[in-house]
């Protein structure tokens, strides 16, 4: 699937929601699914960033977006049930979540870890997504098929030092998504859930955690957009519980 040729139309008349859709992956993400007919639910931090994205976005003739902006350091379960709801009310269902939103934190020994900051970082990387993931199930559940997407790192699958928060709760984010789809597996086999790991990617969170490093030696989120629609496209109906690389192995 890394060299996945998606159909113009596959993600026709879908409607898919990402989180921290204002910047990087998910800016290439949010444009990528629209080029391919799907309607876009742009969820961030900062309003302005989204409204960016959406002028992109229709500026390209794309489906209308939407933008329902949402603090995940400061949401908590309400917001999110707020946010299923005026889904449901305006689309009806929705047929894909790609959970991209995460900050990096420091990266230090474990223990000099500031402990706010581990609680902010895993807040934003484990906590929300498990929380959207809560709320938004019954409109997923309304989709004839849907797929959710998780996002990982090398880091959140083999441990590595000094990465701290940001690798533990990468490693929660797997987890996550290996039980969430053995459940489904059990009791829906509509929904799919997998993760994806995007590899070094020409991004701010890139270069804030290397910042010594040749940024152009790495491809742009554009560029590896093809596991991404892989999964979110029909052709991976009934692939669910994997673990992918974006870049490859």
């Amino acid at each position: 699937m890394y060299s996945y040729q998606a159909p113009a139309d596959l993600l026709h008349d879908r409607v898919i929601l990402i989180t921290g859709a204002g910047a990087g992956i998910g800016r290439a993400a949010a444009k990528t699914f629209a080029r391919h007919g799907a309607t876009i639910i742009l969820s961030g931090r900062t309003t302005k960033k989204l409204e960016d994205v959406y002028d992109e976005i229709e500026a390209e003739g794309g489906p209308k977006p939407a933008i329902f902006p949402v603090n995940l350091e400061g949401a908590v379960a309400k917001d999110y049930d707020d946010l299923a709801n005026a889904i449901r009310e305006e689309f009806g269902r929705l047929d894909g979540l790609l959970h991209n939103a995460a900050i990096l934190g420091h990266r230090t020994p474990l223990e000099h870890y500031d402990p706010d900051s581990w609680t902010r970082v895993m807040q934003v990387n484990a906590m929300a997504p498990f929380l959207l993931t809560r709320s938004l199930m019954p409109v997923i559940r309304e989709s004839e098929d849907a797929s959710i997407i998780f996002t990982s790192s090398s880091v959140g699958r083999k441990g590595k030092a000094y990465w701290g928060a940001y690798a533990v709760s990468k490693f929660a984010v797997e987890g996550m998504m290996q039980v969430l789809a053995d459940e489904l597996d059990d009791a829906d086999k509509r929904i799919r859930v997998n993760s994806v790991n995007p590899g070094a990617t020409r991004t701010a969170m890139r270069a804030l955690a290397y910042p010594a490093e040749d940024a152009t030696k790495n491809p742009t989120p554009e560029e590896i957009m093809n596991v991404y629609l892989y999964l979110m496209g029909k052709d991976s109906i009934g692939v669910t519980g994997q673990a992918f690389n974006a870049q490859g192995d």
